[in-house]
């Protein structure tokens, strides 16, 4: 990799997820000034989904922090953070209501969700582990040491990507049911789709440089095994 090249893929690797960032707070912090028509907070509008899809035994409760919100499968809740939970804000409805979408394929046992539950230990392991073998390959010039390492970040790699479907289909589902619910109008459903929307891309950007990032490798990988 010549410099050239070299300076591009490492400012893609800075430029790309400070975008993503930057439209999801940009979004976010916009929608967040427009209240949502039905006036439902965004704990009222998780309630109500999830009592709709007969998701009584999930909780949904409030959490610290800006954009702190989740789904824990292990435990069934619905976490909102503050302005979230208490808000009535459009942005609030949609966050809320992706994270339900999150419940609903816990309960129906989506493939990706449980494909991707899978892979957390595997993935947790692998970007631990993963740098010190590269490391350690590239310094003694140790193409099994460095081999190994990329099948490690390949299980990271690979936990990112999967995670891309089961964020859009969680969208999916949160647009229909706010949509079925009557939580809001037609002429509210694109300001919730750029929210949505933006919060995915900072899936696609991670997925994206964590590609980048392990295309690299193997390339270094190949190179070192051709001289």
């Amino acid at each position: 990799m010549n410099m050239t090249m070299f300076m591009i893929y490492f400012a893609l690797l800075l430029i790309i997820p400070l975008w993503a960032q930057s439209r999801v707070k940009s979004a976010y912090r916009k929608y967040s000034q427009v209240a949502n028509s039905s006036g439902m907070t965004g704990a009222e509008v998780a309630r109500k989904i999830l009592n709709d899809n007969g998701l009584f035994d999930v909780r949904v409760e409030e959490t610290r922090g800006v954009l702190t919100d989740h789904y824990d499968p292990r435990s069934k809740v619905v976490r909102l953070s503050s302005d979230n939970f208490h808000g009535t804000s459009v942005a609030g409805a949609a966050v809320a209501a992706h994270e339900v979408g999150h419940a609903i394929q816990d309960e129906e046992e989506y493939a990706f969700m449980r494909f991707r539950s899978a892979l957390v230990p595997v993935a947790n392991f692998g970007s631990n582990v993963s740098f010190f073998f590269i490391l350690a390959g590239v310094l003694m010039s140790a193409s099994g040491m460095l081999l190994l390492g990329i099948v490690f970040m390949a299980a990271a790699v690979l936990f990112q990507v999967v995670t891309l479907p089961v964020e859009f289909d969680a969208s999916n589902r949160a647009m229909a049911q706010m949509v079925s619910t009557g939580i809001i109008r037609n002429d509210e459903e694109r300001e919730t789709k750029k929210v949505l929307n933006a919060a995915a891309l900072t899936y696609v950007a991670a997925a994206v440089v964590a590609v980048l990032e392990l295309v690299r490798f193997i390339l270094m990988y190949i190179g070192m095994n051709d001289d």
